[in-house]
């Protein structure tokens, strides 16, 4: 990465308050109904604000102002104060070299480009009202702090921000297969299954599980992929629950006593010595307020047991077309011995554990449908993505603390698409305050009067 790269983003991360308001205004056309002037005196008029860049090099693309009359079309650059512009390096750097205005809240210095061009000046003040509002949104203690403004708003204006999230939450995770897929040296099976395996960690483990199933050799695996045990004894060694220190000291002497370990451990140490293998830490697994049924042991024997089974590989998961079959596809079990133990040695009243439809649809919302969206980006292939969105819209919504919240401050959730999108909703910009990009802030911002 570019140093000057490196300084843009420093710089979009330091952004203060004033500076993130001045690009809102800017943006949005709140500019004052007096005449707006540079600091010099030319006439200014703004006829497309252009495009917000949130990457590297100026803040808005290709905009077009009337300086004095004469129509100017290139970049706009905003700052809280105009000496800015130095501390920011931008005088040295040439991809300014198309700005055409510069708008500050303070004029406290002169602008020059690398190539000696003095550039006109606006000082733009923000509106009292949008001050105001913002300092609402910043300070209230409710949750969300724009929970007034959602009742009153139209279905179109719901619908469509609704939809934009649910892309967006799709796209980011996108992001994150398409890198687990370069870690995969381009194989998306092995990518989907460390999706998968991220998955059945359920949030609180999800991590170890992403971190084990890359330690999982799937190449190796499949030369024993007929022998069950076999399958499990490497998933289970791999994740470092047959190190006698990763048993619990209260339990550990029944363990080291039951046969089904120690014939485990033992193929284990075979199959470790044949591969070269290295399992992970056994410490990284959590179990603290953690129920049985998600013990990682349990988990571990379902994905050993749907990957015995070869009912869930990557073509089964395209050429599932409805929800039943992608639940037909994922459904899986434990083992004999798993169904009447949570842990070696801690036995349990017999159970088949199944994976609950509940999981089961979460697997689906969080795997299946953003594997298909992915790769159907990857293979150009318009049918996987739309059939991502169409199962999203066929699921009954995710019921959590996230979306509880949203409808008791009047937002309908009617999908697992809705769900979806307020997660995103809450995780990228409530929790970051971030009000300024969001659809629900800019119309809480634009009222004249709000009270909290």
């Amino acid at each position: 990465m570019s140093a000057r790269k490196c300084g843009f983003d420093s710089k979009k991360r330091l952004l203060n308050t004033m500076e993130q308001l001045l690009h809102y205004t800017w943006k949005h056309k709140m500019f004052p109904l007096r005449e707006m002037t540079t600091t010099d005196g030319q006439r200014v008029e703004v006829v497309d604000t252009g495009l917000h860049n949130h990457n590297a090099g100026p803040d808005f693309f290709n905009a077009k102002v009337k300086i004095d009359g004469m129509t100017e079309v290139g970049n706009v650059e905003i700052h809280d104060r105009a000496s800015d512009w130095y501390a920011h390096g931008h005088q040295k750097d040439p991809a300014y070299d198309n700005v055409v205005l510069h708008v500050c809240g303070v004029i406290d210095a002169e602008a020059v480009t690398l190539s000696g061009r003095r550039l006109p000046q606006l000082q733009l003040d923000v509106p009292e009202g949008v001050r105001q509002n913002y300092r609402q949104l910043l300070a209230t203690d409710h949750y969300p702090p724009c929970y007034q403004i959602i009742p009153s708003l139209s279905p179109l204006i719901v619908h469509s921000w609704m939809s934009a999230l649910e892309t967006e939450r799709l796209e980011q995770k996108t992001q994150a297969i398409a890198e687990r897929v370069s870690r995969c040296e381009g194989s998306w099976e092995a990518a989907y299954f460390m999706t998968l395996a991220r998955n059945f960690g359920f949030g609180i483990n999800g991590e170890a599980f992403e971190q084990w199933a890359r330690q999982i050799p799937l190449h190796s695996v499949d030369h024993h992929r007929d022998d069950l045990f076999q399958v499990e004894s490497f998933f289970m060694g791999q994740a470092g629950l047959l190190n006698p220190e990763a048993l619990p000291e209260r339990h550990r002497e029944a363990a080291l006593a039951d046969s089904y370990y120690q014939r485990m451990r033992s193929e284990y140490l075979f199959l470790q010595h044949k591969f070269n293998l290295t399992p992970i830490d056994h410490q990284l697994w959590r179990f603290l307020r953690l129920r049985p049924q998600n013990f990682p042991h349990i988990r571990i024997a379902q994905l050993a047991n749907l990957y015995y089974s070869r009912r869930a590989g990557l073509s089964q998961l395209v050429a599932a077309k409805t929800v039943d079959q992608l639940c037909e596809t994922l459904a899986t079990q434990v083992t004999p011995y798993w169904q009447t133990h949570y842990a070696f040695g801690v036995d349990s009243p017999k159970n088949e554990k199944r994976l609950s439809r509940s999981s089961l649809l979460l697997v689906i919302i969080n795997t299946a449908i953003p594997i298909l969206f992915a790769y159907g980006r990857h293979k150009y292939d318009e049918g996987l993505c739309d059939r991502a969105f169409d199962l999203l819209e066929q699921l009954q919504p995710e019921h959590n603390h996230i979306t509880r919240m949203w409808q008791e401050c009047g937002l309908e959730v009617r999908s697992a698409g809705d769900s979806q999108a307020l997660i995103q909703l809450k995780n990228e910009y409530c929790n970051r305050k971030d009000c300024l990009r969001c659809r629900i802030g800019f119309e809480y911002l634009k009222k004249s009067s709000l009270k909290v």
